[in-house]
């Protein structure tokens, strides 16, 4: 049996019985060790000595068993147990641990165990740090962690965040991201005397400053607005125009809430979605969508986070920035305002997991750390590129994407321009099906009361017709799903809503382009904007289908769809 401890351990007290008791479980002497488990949890309780006991659980990898120890129990006093959550036990009535309890198969399963480290993590679930990980946990601030769907990014921060003191604030674009990290941080009763942290989504953390009049205008209400000024347009597509108006003419100089009409049409053909030629007419849009808000009562996030400057004092030691590609540079300014240190801050992000209309970048975000001489971007950033989440079928076909998406646009930045690692063990599987009536009746009747599948569609308003198809409650919008994962995950028809988009992204690219690794290459014609214009796209499938622990169904109406070809995906009952 081999040991891993909790890094919370405390063991102060009790050591020489702890270290015998250790020697007992190594070598399998439960007997000595008068271990009992404790019915009906998993857990099984040996003795220290008459007054204390050892709590531990057991699990498995790779052939192997592990006992993994996770706190003393004093005085006999259960009830105060943080895994035990209140539970009397009266120990006269637990029984023995037996054989069976002992055999592999029945064991539950770790993901991963690094060899070297005797010592595990815990959120949800157990966690073991990988030597990158484990080197980047031991840092001091500032940091930016740069990582791939399923590297643990988030992971490694909650764990980091639990070592710091006085007010903490942890905040993201998402609500649904803000409170599942809230609650794996406080997963197992977990409880922090030294700390008092805020989890926030960017909108709460804005009210705590003042209250915004009215509402914030969505793109779903953009869209409608934009819909009753197309006709005067030479271009026709909204998400365009709200990541220009969200990225480029707010949101990315904090010393003003939007630029000048002069100092738009001054940019270089790198700093704007559209052509110089277009621009006049955008300017033109953008000053009656600020009319627009001021009649209807809404509120843009990135205009009232520059006016909210002012009202920002420091008030926190440290803020943990979660997602912050989501994020535009004047928001991010904020946050970081609220710092009462400049450098206690850790940013997480992957570039190609943007999915709101920004126009971000790492060279933007490194701008902020240009305005404080003592704040080094090169040796604050690092990379996580190690997948722990998703089975090697699923980032099998994450890389091919990511390869589709630099061969037809190229490198986005030098900071993501790498495919992801997995680990060997969970082999998984990837299936494409037809939006067939038979088929999505089946599959409806396997995962309606199932909490092991989640379905998944691009925007809000494609959950309607999903609805029609899967009963399911885990139905959700690719913005809701970040920081989620399930066993196995549908995706309705991503492409078939979007035919036309994924048409120009597969645009002379061939199943052959994709046989070479990932090389650093710009796009060759700096006025091509297609990468903006369609990254929506293929982010959002990226960050969908990594969602996915093992299985993944993708349900397509056409199934011969040549970006699928592409990814190496056919309809097998075709």
């Amino acid at each position: 049996m081999k040991i891993l401890e909790y890094s919370d351990l405390d063991i102060s007290g009790v050591e020489p019985q702890y270290r015998k008791l250790i020697g007992m479980i190594e070598h399998d002497d439960f007997y000595s060790a008068e271990t009992k488990k404790l019915t009906p949890s998993d857990y099984y309780r040996a003795k220290l000595d008459h007054s204390n006991r050892l709590l531990f659980t057991l699990r498995r990898h790779n052939g192997e068993r592990y006992a993994l120890i996770l706190e003393v129990i004093r005085n006999h006093a259960y009830e105060h147990s943080r895994f035990l959550r209140g539970a009397r036990i009266e120990e006269d009535k637990i029984s023995f641990l037996k054989p069976e309890d002992l055999k592999e198969d029945t064991l539950p399963a770790l993901a991963y165990v690094n060899p070297a480290r005797a010592r595990f993590h815990l959120l949800d679930k157990v966690i073991s740090f990988d030597d990158a990980q484990e080197a980047l946990f031991g840092l001091p601030t500032p940091l930016i962690v740069i990582g791939s769907a399923g590297s643990g990014k988030t992971a490694l921060t909650l764990e980091r965040m639990k070592l710091l003191q006085g007010d903490v604030l942890y905040v993201t674009l998402s609500p649904f991201l803000a409170q599942n990290a809230r609650d794996l941080y406080y997963a197992h009763a977990y409880e922090n005397e030294a700390q008092n942290i805020d989890f926030f989504s960017f909108q709460e953390l804005l009210e705590t400053l003042r209250v915004p009049a009215g509402r914030e205008v969505t793109y779903s209400v953009f869209r409608g607005w934009f819909s009753r000024h197309r006709q005067h347009c030479k271009f026709a597509d909204a998400h365009k125009l709200f990541e220009e108006l969200k990225g480029v003419l707010s949101g990315a100089d904090v010393e003003t809430p939007y630029l000048s009409c002069a100092e738009y049409l001054d940019l270089g053909v790198r700093q704007s979605i559209f052509l110089p030629e277009e621009r006049p007419l955008v300017y033109e849009l953008f000053e009656k969508y600020l009319l627009y808000l001021k009649e209807n009562g809404l509120f843009d996030s990135n205009l009232l986070a520059h006016q909210y400057l002012g009202l920002c004092q420091p008030r926190y030691d440290f803020a943990v920035v979660d997602e912050v590609q989501d994020l535009t540079n004047v928001q991010l300014a904020l946050i970081l305002r609220s710092l009462k240190g400049a450098g206690n801050f850790i940013l997480c992000g992957d570039s190609n997991q943007i999915v709101h209309p920004n126009y971000f970048s790492w060279a933007k975000v490194k701008s902020l750390f240009y305005r404080d001489d003592a704040l080094d971007p090169k040796r604050a950033m690092h990379l996580l590129r190690t997948n722990y989440r998703n089975s090697q079928a699923i980032t099998a076909i994450a890389n091919r994407l990511l390869k589709v998406k630099q061969r037809r646009f190229g490198s986005i930045d030098r900071e993501s321009n790498y495919l992801i690692d997995s680990v060997p063990g969970n082999t998984g599987s990837v299936e494409l099906l037809p939006d067939a009536d038979t088929l999505i009746k089946d599959l409806d009747e396997k995962t309606r009361k199932s909490t092991r599948f989640a379905v998944l569609v691009m925007r809000e308003e494609d959950k309607p017709r999903a609805r029609e198809r899967f009963r399911t409650p885990l139905l959700f919008a690719v913005h809701e799903a970040k920081g989620l994962e399930y066993e196995n995950v549908i995706l309705y028809n991503f492409l078939t809503h979007d035919r036309g988009s994924f048409n120009h992204v597969a645009a002379g690219v061939s199943a052959a382009d994709l046989d070479a690794d990932l090389a650093y290459v710009r796009a060759k014609d700096k006025a091509d904007k297609s990468l903006e214009i369609y990254k929506f796209f293929i982010n959002s499938l990226y960050v969908a289908l990594t969602r996915a622990v093992k299985n993944l169904y993708i349900i397509e109406s056409d199934t011969r769809h040549a970006f699928l070809q592409l990814l190496g995906l056919e309809d097998e009952r075709d």
